[in-house]
């Protein structure tokens, strides 16, 4: 996707829609003499290197010339301080509250006029893979924050040469570059957990005071998610591979979580050999509401690390690692202390390359959809067979927190988290429409349960072979006792009780969270409400409860 960078006489007038108050401030602010373009990825490794709070660890990078770093490139670490996930509630779109718009606009005017005795540093890349989608986008942000810039630049792909290339060939739409102003040192006293600032119609944001690197991927997620919305695409927070065996036709599954809900174990996991997988992407993507293909937004991977402790080959391909800790080996080497005995959340920047059978682009259709939820109520696999309840399900979908969040709220207490996306910027309805869509063409909906069922645990070797029951299309799924469009795969120690009045109480106390959801929604958001069928179809379910 071209989208607009430069714009004719007539375009740079108030009564285009290519501007915005907030737009024109955070573009402005990249043309400052204080701020200095970052052009290549040996040019931010260098800096990186040579920051202050940057620890070189004794490892080095794999892939290190084909990523574009010098040969002898070694992994970074850099810490922060007692924030280390993503904060939720600083975030602000513009045009929601006209009258915060008019208290924040002179905010974020100051905040980028008191940086400008400081030097900062730009950088360019492209979020998209193929050449069907394609955004450029924009990062500006302080110097002793070069860490950040370093790993976002590996987290997306630098606009180098070639990409300069392949963006003349991409198809082109009528959207905006995407730029993103950052200052984490920033401070204000009516926002003390920070401000993302976006307008999601113009491609801009400004992230100030928070550190965390999170917040700069998930902010440019969300705007190039925003613009795949409004061209005719199914923005995904998830991940997506396709299947191939022997004997069967090729198999698209998508799994939708949260962080920490297992759906990069689902993305990434080989499955003893038993197929041919490719793998898209394990956090973000899109696909075509016209042909159901799909596109990864990014090369590389922001992973947890508390799963990879010392010595685990998946450090291989560390490149940046945010918030661990370190210590000497017995070669006097610096090595990671990982498993978040620092803190919770440790994370990394991975290659694209600890998945070596990555692809950017799978043409063939979706076939399946996974909503990871972790509701005890359910078995650990459900068919949904209808299209209305497969979108309501997704966007009821239930799961609990994780430490990837800066939240008070408790980790252990179940949430709505539609089709796992916090981060939308457009009317919930949409998605909805969508996802409906794609289950009205044929694409399968299943529920699976990463938490436990009715107290049990539920091991992720019964979910991996769950989904192999899927692509290998068995098909021996069987009534949810008296839900209608509802039927489970048995699973030895997991079996299904009789539907007494216990079992009954405590699926309805389930649904009744989803409906209340549904109905609140529609309450505050009368403009965009969801369908009537969505809590038509709820309220279905307690009538089949009895």
């Amino acid at each position: 996707m071209v989208t607009r960078q430069h714009f004719s006489v007539e375009a740079l007038r108030k009564d285009t829609s290519y501007f915005s108050p907030l737009k024109t401030t955070v573009e402005s602010a990249f043309y400052e003499n204080h701020v200095q373009l970052v052009k290549n990825m040996e040019e931010a490794y260098h800096l990186a290197y040579n920051a202050p709070n940057t620890i070189v660890l004794d490892m080095a990078v794999a892939h290190a010339n084909d990523l574009g770093l010098p040969e002898d490139a070694r992994v970074l670490l850099s810490n922060s301080g007692a924030i280390v996930g993503r904060t939720a509630k600083a975030r602000r779109i513009y045009g929601k509250d006209k009258a915060e718009d008019a208290k924040l606009l002179p905010i974020v005017r100051d905040a980028i006029f008191n940086s400008r005795h400081r030097q900062f540093l730009k950088a360019d890349a492209v979020v998209g893979l193929d050449e069907d989608f394609m955004l450029r986008a924009h990062l500006m942000l302080p110097e002793d924050d070069v860490n950040n810039l370093y790993s976002w630049l590996m987290n997306f792909q630098i606009l180098d040469e070639t990409f300069k290339g392949r963006l003349s060939q991409s198809k082109r739409y009528e959207a905006t570059d995407i730029y993103i102003f950052s200052d984490p040192t920033w401070t204000h006293p009516d926002y003390p957990d920070g401000l993302a600032y976006f307008d999601t119609n113009h491609n801009c944001a400004v992230i100030l005071g928070m550190y965390y690197f999170g917040e700069l991927k998930k902010s440019t997620l969300t705007l190039a998610w925003g613009t795949a919305a409004r061209n005719g695409y199914v923005s995904c927070h998830g991940g997506l591979k396709i299947f191939r065996k022997d004997g069967q036709e090729p198999h698209v599954a998508s799994f939708f979580g949260l962080s920490g809900s297992g759906k990069s174990t689902l993305t990434h996991a080989k499955h003893d050999g038993k197929y041919e997988i490719n793998v898209l992407h394990d956090d973000a993507f899109i696909i075509s509401a016209t042909d159901g293909s799909s596109i990864a937004l990014e090369p590389a991977y922001f992973d947890k690390t508390s799963d990879y402790p010392a010595g685990h080959p998946e450090q291989d391909y560390f490149v940046t690692v945010q918030n661990c800790g370190v210590a000497l080996d017995t070669e006097d080497k610096l090595r990671l202390v990982t498993e978040d005995v620092r803190n919770g959340n440790g994370r990394t920047v991975k290659s694209r390359y600890a998945t070596p059978n990555r692809v950017d682009k799978i043409e063939d259709p979706i076939h399946s959809i996974f909503w990871i939820m972790k509701d005890d109520s359910l078995p650990p696999l459900v068919k949904i067979d209808t299209p209305a309840m497969a979108a309501t399900m997704g966007c009821t979908l239930m799961t609990m927190r994780s430490s990837a969040e800066n939240t008070s709220d408790n980790l252990n207490s179940l949430i709505i988290e539609p089709y796992a996306n916090p981060f939308r910027v457009y009317p919930l309805d949409e998605d909805y429409r969508k996802f409906e869509n794609l289950f009205e063409s044929g694409v399968d909906c299943y529920i699976i349960n990463t938490g436990s069922y009715l107290g049990k645990k539920i091991p992720k070797e019964l979910t991996l072979s769950l989904v192999e029951h899927v692509v290998d299309n068995k098909g021996d799924f069987k009534q949810f006792g008296p839900l209608t469009g509802f039927s489970y795969v048995e699973c030895e120690g997991y079996e299904v009780p009789e539907f007494d009045t216990d079992y009954r109480k405590m699926i309805k106390e389930r649904m009744q969270i989803r409906l209340n959801f549904l109905l609140n929604h529609n309450h505050d958001n009368q403009e965009n409400a969801l369908p009537a069928e969505a809590i038509t179809r709820m309220e279905e379910l307690f009538n089949d409860l009895g």
